[in-house]
């Protein structure tokens, strides 16, 4: 489940890539905070602290600006090309209570039945949970699953939590291996 990280954040009226630089190179990370009808926020946020903080997905973020909390929702992070620092980011207001439409990541635990191979065809499902307890993940558990597919109404869901996608939606499909594929696994097999 996720948990808040505390950040103080600066206000900002400087706009435009000139300013955008300016603030990057002086540690700090361009985001505008925005949602609930209100004005967005544009803000500066400490480049370091702010990059450990939003290392996984669906990170929520206690801000500080000016003496008054937000809680924000990370929705986009804009990152550089080459060097995949966080150039900018794009922040949801959340309350405590509300419920928002996040992706998560299908887990697999257990093994197919052996002579088939599982392939995921969600690696992520959107899921409605609580701003200020998102799930990290859904469990799809293929322990002796044999030939066909694996609908989403098979994911395991932590509490407080539904999913955001038609119960016969196909998460993963179950099939036999493919001839030459079914030979060179033994073969692999042997060499280890």
């Amino acid at each position: 489940m996720s948990e808040t990280q505390k950040i103080a954040a600066e206000t900002r009226d400087d706009f435009g890539k000139g300013s955008a630089r300016q603030a990057r190179r002086a540690g700090k990370i361009p985001a505008v905070i925005y949602g609930h009808g209100a004005d967005p926020i544009h803000v500066l946020l400490p480049a370091r602290e702010t990059t450990l903080a939003v290392r996984t997905s669906n990170a929520v973020l206690d801000l500080v600006v000016d003496g008054e909390d937000h809680i924000a929702l990370v929705k986009d992070i804009q990152r550089h090309p080459l060097r995949q620092t966080v150039d900018h980011m794009d922040l949801l207001t959340v309350k405590k209570g509300e419920k928002v439409q996040v992706e998560v990541n299908v887990h697999v635990e257990g093994e197919v039945v052996s002579g088939l191979v599982l392939t995921l065809e969600l690696n992520t499902v959107p899921v409605l949970a609580d701003a200020l307890n998102l799930p990290e993940n859904v469990v799809l558990n293929v322990a002796g699953a044999e030939a066909g597919s694996i609908s989403a109404s098979a994911l395991v869901l932590p509490a407080g939590a539904e999913l955001e996608l038609d119960a016969d939606a196909v998460v993963a499909v179950v099939a036999e291996l493919a001839e030459e594929e079914a030979e060179e696994a033994p073969a692999a097999a042997e060499a280890e």
